[in-house]
């Protein structure tokens, strides 16, 4: 081979190791954005991250306005860094109405109700509106908005007491989790 023919496939060479190597960058980030959370590292269970045991789903839910980076990409299958950062941005969380259209601006209504599967808005007895009371298992709209006039309650323990008439015990300990604490 001549020099220059040799020079030329080391720079083909180059170019063809070059490509590669950027091909395959993008392919191992991309997939780091969509990996599902089986496949994603276990990471320790925290405080804000609730336990949900639904006759209709045994997954865990995880507080919007609480929980980390971590735990929304271990609750919700194959939620990207990108979305994980859109969930934050809008922090705090006053309903479940404010996440809709929110998140919204970015997925359709259908991505947004399969994320609502694993996250929740916590629970304000006396300030939360309908949809997000509506979070609560086995609770529809014409009892969420019985719990609205039953207000104020002067605890939480009070708003579960007058709850406890509407839904199952298994869905009375899933409210406890989801109500916020002030």
């Amino acid at each position: 081979m001549s020099r220059l023919a040799d020079s030329r496939f080391t720079i083909l060479l180059f170019i063809v190791a070059f490509a590669f190597a950027v091909t395959a960058c993008t392919s191992s980030n991309m997939n780091s954005q969509t990996t599902p959370a089986a496949n994603r590292p276990a990471t320790p269970p925290s405080p804000s991250a609730s336990p949900v045991a639904s006759s209709a789903s045994p997954t865990k839910k995880v507080n919007l306005n609480t929980a980390t980076p971590a735990e929304f990409l271990a609750a919700i299958p194959n939620l990207g860094n990108r979305m994980v950062h859109e969930f934050e941005e809008y922090r705090p969380y006053r309903s479940i109405l404010q996440f809709r259209k929110e998140i919204g601006k970015y997925v359709d209504q259908a991505q947004v109700a399969e994320y609502e599967k694993h996250v929740f808005v916590p629970i304000d007895p006396n300030q939360s509106d309908a949809a997000t009371l509506q979070q609560i298992p086995g609770l529809d709209e014409s009892e969420a908005q019985a719990l609205i006039s039953g207000r104020p309650y002067a605890s939480p323990q009070a708003f579960l007491e007058k709850l406890a008439d509407k839904i199952s015990a298994t869905d009375q300990d899933i409210a406890k989790t989801f109500l916020s604490m002030q």
